[in-house]
């Protein structure tokens, strides 16, 4: 069972999110919180398996609050669920060790199927014993399917920054919707998402409008 401590300032959020999680098999509400005060003393007590952790909390943003769990010897894993949207704040909460970031609002399918991916991530490192470096990339995502090596003229940080925007949403978004999140120029934004479509790590859809062309949007798979 994976034990979830539930951090956002707002209650009524706070409630909605435990119901979320409880709906999922296999997890389970251990604790509530709504500050980053009260989440650092809340894992020290409870030592949850995973941490759903806001950005906006009275006291300290939510990305200080993973450092100092990181810094206390904290091995939980952390979902970020909030409306925080900022290039710099995605970075800041890669880099303090996010499994992953959903931006509010977004639906409970979308959490459930993040969940989901915590608990497959979960089962396939407890049945490693020493891994290959396949195991790695699907672990890690950091390897578009199919493909060892980017092309020529694609760099691994500007990749796993498209890649982080795509998670955050999980419903789509056109290459000047990632250009806006990412910092990056539109037609950087594309290069990225066409080649994760080619590679099978994202799909594209059509949106159609008035006059013109329709609208390509990616969304990630896996």
């Amino acid at each position: 069972m994976t034990r979830v401590l539930v951090v956002d300032d707002d209650f009524m959020v706070a409630k909605l999110h435990c119901r979320y999680v409880s709906a999922v098999a296999g997890f389970t509400v251990a604790g509530v919180a709504h500050s980053g005060a009260e989440a650092l003393r809340a894992a020290e007590r409870l030592r949850p398996d995973l941490v759903l952790l806001d950005v906006f909390l009275p006291d300290m943003d939510g990305v200080r609050v993973l450092r100092e769990l990181r810094a206390a010897g904290h091995g939980t894993d952390a979902l970020f669920i909030t409306a925080a949207r900022d290039a710099g704040t995605i970075r800041s909460a890669l880099r303090a060790g996010a499994l992953h970031y959903l931006i509010k609002p977004f639906s409970q399918a979308a959490l459930h199927e993040q969940l989901r991916h915590v608990a497959s991530l979960r089962a396939r490192l407890d049945d490693l014993d020493e891994a290959r470096q396949e195991d790695v990339d699907q672990i890690f995502g950091t390897r578009p399917r199919g493909s060892r090596e980017l092309p020529k003229g694609l760099a691994a940080p500007t990749a796993d920054l498209v890649d982080a925007v795509l998670r955050a949403h999980p419903e789509g978004l056109s290459a000047t919707e990632c250009a806006e999140a990412g910092s990056l120029s539109r037609v950087s934004a594309r290069r990225y998402l066409e080649y994760f479509a080619e590679t099978g790590r994202a799909e594209v859809t059509l949106r159609y409008g008035g006059t013109g062309r329709p609208e390509r949007r990616y969304r990630r798979l896996g």
